[in-house]
């Protein structure tokens, strides 16, 4: 079902082609050709939005590209953690991500900054077209509108957090437009059209979980949760009154799974995980969507670097491998650092499905298919299907108890919501009466770093709560002088934000002036 998001535009495109071919020579000589498609004259009929929206869908793969040789765009949010190193020196970009000397040239920033602006200019598409299309039954735009909304909200809310002050474009644009080279609009701007359109999706009678990997009610909500806590912390520092309303609306998620625990619930077993079977499923709340058919799962670059562990052989980049410091830094007894059972592996099967070999150190094999790359005496099936996990219902009960403590200190749904994460892990949790605020802080920050990790999450956590986990320490240090252990090199106040592209700067010269330090 997850193809149907992407295949309709261009099914729509070749029906337009074919009708043109039926037209009569006299026709042909009067009307104006049916496949040839603008705006005005596309936005005619509900397949119409329908399709439109599937382009919007379509743009979030962009994640999967931009990054160069042995590399892709997703790495900008994982190398700057200092979690993971690389084991290849070819692409320059991605090595100045890992040592904290990337700018506005680097490829990971430009490929971020367009993508995201892709997805907003075809949501505004959306959003500025489709309420003029008429006959079409008022739920479906509704919920298209709605849709469109939530992944402009998804697109606008990354590029807040990594460049601060942003353009803010709402109405399609074209050469012609009187804003066409718009100057940033402040953080608070951003988030209020942020919130405005997640408020707008939670009302457009979206389904609770869509199979399909649209946008869903469980998606808005949690996304609303990691907009208000994010508005909580730094740089905005909205502090209790948004851990609360963050609390609120996670709870609203929590409170639906435990009444319906076949819908929202947390996989009993970590490989289920990465099992393409579970796409869009249970604790997959929200999701980009792959298929090789148009495009296959983008995270090949965590396969170490010339190592037999699929079919393909000896391959791989490895240009994103765990550092083994925050390998080390797992509980003992913890199943996520169990090899082949939980994030990681040390072991695997020559060409996937052969006699096992050791790998030497620790690879991530959080989005490892076996289905696709093969398994013991298991041959893959070389269709890499998996999609990439956004919201997971782990995160939503970390993001409810992190809320929850700073404005009231550790409830019992908040050490539960904590408990679950480590029982699946098989760990033990204090009980409720033996936490403080702050002891409980502690220990929902480290699961989040241990649980989330490589989901392209990290980053954020550190940007909003200024603070970064110290693998050798098992404490936190301050954003500001941590020294990642991947590069030795020390956190500054400059990589609060990303830098703005360089191309986009020299196209629109209102976007000044750079971020800080670069």
């Amino acid at each position: 079902m997850k193809n149907n998001i992407y295949n309709k535009a261009g099914r729509l495109f070749l029906v337009g082609t074919l009708v043109a071919g039926f037209v009569g020579c006299s026709s042909f000589l009067e009307e104006e050709d049916p496949s040839n498609l603008t705006p005005e004259s596309f936005y005619t009929i509900p397949d119409h939005a329908e399709a439109a929206l599937a382009s919007v869908y379509a743009e979030t793969r962009f994640i999967g590209g931009g990054g160069g040789i042995f590399s892709s765009a997703w790495q900008l949010l994982e190398a700057p953690t200092g979690t993971s190193t690389t084991e290849t020196a070819q692409n320059s970009d991605l090595n100045n991500l890992y040592g904290l000397i990337y700018d506005g040239r680097t490829q990971h920033v430009i490929s971020w900054w367009n993508g995201l602006y892709r997805i907003i200019a075809q949501a505004n598409l959306v959003i500025e077209k489709v309420p003029a299309i008429t006959p079409m039954d008022a739920a479906q735009k509704t919920k298209v509108l709605g849709e469109a909304r939530f992944l402009r909200a998804w697109a606008y809310f990354y590029a807040v957090r990594l460049w601060g002050d942003i353009p803010l474009i709402v109405l399609p644009q074209t050469a012609s437009s009187e804003n066409f080279q718009p100057s940033p609009a402040s953080q608070e701007e951003v988030y209020a059209l942020i919130l405005e359109d997640l408020k707008a999706a939670e009302a457009a009678g979206l389904p609770w979980m869509d199979v399909s990997g649209r946008a869903s009610l469980a998606a808005t909500k949690s996304m609303l949760a990691k907009v208000y806590m994010t508005m909580a912390g730094f740089p905005l520092s909205k502090g209790a009154s948004h851990y609360q309303l963050a609390a609120d609306k996670a709870k609203e998620v929590i409170d639906y799974a435990n009444g319906n625990p076949m819908s929202i619930n947390l996989f009993p077993a970590y490989g289920a995980l990465h099992d393409e079977k579970n796409d869009n499923r249970l604790e997959h709340i929200f999701m980009i969507q792959y298929n090789v058919i148009v495009e296959g799962n983008p995270m090949n670059n965590m396969f170490p670097n010339f190592k037999p562990v699929t079919f393909q052989g000896p391959s791989g980049t490895g240009s994103t491998v765990p550092t083994e410091d925050f390998y080390n830094s797992y509980e003992p007894g913890d199943l996520r650092a169990v090899n082949q059972v939980g994030f990681f592996y040390t072991t695997y099967f020559t060409n996937g499905s052969g006699a096992a070999f050791d790998l030497g150190a620790p690879y991530i094999f959080k989005h490892f298919n076996r289905l696709a790359l093969g398994t013991k005496d298991q041959p893959g099936n070389k269709a890499n299907n998996l999609n990439v996990p956004l919201i997971r219902f782990a995160e939503v009960l970390l993001t409810y108890a992190e809320a929850q403590n700073e404005v009231g200190g550790p409830n019992a749904l908040a050490v539960e919501s904590l408990k679950r994460i480590r029982d699946r892990a098989g760990l033990t949790t204090m009980s409720m009466g033996a936490f403080n605020t702050e002891t409980f802080r502690d220990a929902v920050l480290k699961e989040r770093w241990h649980e989330l990790c490589y989901e392209q999450i990290t980053w954020f956590d550190m940007l909003r709560l200024r603070k970064v986990y110290n693998e050798s320490t098992n404490g936190f240090d301050q954003f500001v002088g941590h020294i990642n252990p991947s590069s030795n090199q020390a956190l500054q106040a400059m990589h609060y934000l990303m830098p703005y592209p360089l191309p986009e700067m020299q196209n629109n010269p209102n976007l000044m002036p750079q971020n800080p330090g670069y």
